[in-house]
């Protein structure tokens, strides 16, 4: 028995519920992170999902950010907030972080911050938040569980994963901070699961709405699955569908996968 679980920047759940479920009808998906679901906890289609016989939880806010896991198992609950950690902040309330336990497995879904424009506040929120994330996610991973961090990184690690990096030099998502404290969160002990199968591939999960950019393909892969060695072990398969992105009223990613032997 395998175990599917997929991850997809939905860009308003409201307004891409048909096409998320669409799509899960035609993927037999047995987990599947949503990021930017853009609302708030009462007005989360919660109903559509558990008429497919699928588990929620979501964690939201009025029209930006948010994040939500549909899942046929079991939802344990763990945390829908990163610790602060730093005293110079006292609260952060983006809706950005959803951490659970399915099947015994450490599942975070995660929308990481944009940051632009850097320098700025919004770049130092986002250096911030990926410091917590690497301390919250190096206290989990020293447990030795099963551990998938999925989601949208906002991250650009390398020019393969750009169509043409010369035009992000000075983008928050391809700074040289930005890809150190991703390699930080990384060299904890986590595996980028698609360079496992596919080391050389240039393919691309969120491609922008304006000039032409899906239909010229200059796109960049920033939705990730990071997992622990115990995953790794369990790899099947990983890939990303590209399907979505080209039907009517798309989100501006796509939705990613991996395959697990459960």
């Amino acid at each position: 028995m395998s175990l599917k679980i997929a991850s997809f920047n939905v860009n308003s759940i409201k307004i891409r519920l048909q096409n998320v479920l669409s799509w899960l009808d035609k993927n037999n998906t047995d987990v599947i992170l949503m990021q930017e679901t853009k609302t708030i906890d009462d007005n989360f289609p919660s109903l559509d999902f558990k008429q497919k016989q699928y588990n929620v939880i979501y964690n939201g806010q009025k029209s930006y950010n948010g994040v939500a896991i549909a899942s046929k198992f079991e939802i344990n609950e763990i945390t829908r907030s990163l610790p602060l950690y730093d005293e110079e902040m006292d609260k952060d309330d983006q809706a950005r972080f959803l951490h659970v336990k399915i099947n015994d497995i450490n599942i975070i879904c995660l929308y990481l911050p944009n940051g632009n424009p850097a320098p700025g506040i919004k770049y130092d929120y986002k250096i911030n938040w990926m410091r917590r994330l690497i301390k919250y996610t190096k206290q989990i991973y020293d447990s030795n569980e099963p551990l998938i961090l999925g989601g949208d990184f906002n991250v650009i690690q390398e020019s393969i994963d750009c169509y043409d990096i010369s035009k992000w030099q000075n983008d928050a998502l391809y700074l040289e901070k930005t890809r150190k404290h991703l390699r930080e969160l990384i060299n904890i002990g986590l595996v980028d699961a698609y360079r496992i199968k596919y080391p050389s591939a240039k393919e691309y999960s969120f491609w922008d709405y304006q000039s032409g950019a899906w239909q010229k393909d200059n796109g960049i892969r920033i939705d990730l699955f990071l997992i622990s060695p115990e995953i790794v072990d369990n790899l099947i398969d990983v890939g990303i569908d590209k399907t979505p992105r080209g039907e009517e009223k798309p989100s501006d990613h796509t939705p990613i996968w991996i395959n697990l032997n459960n």
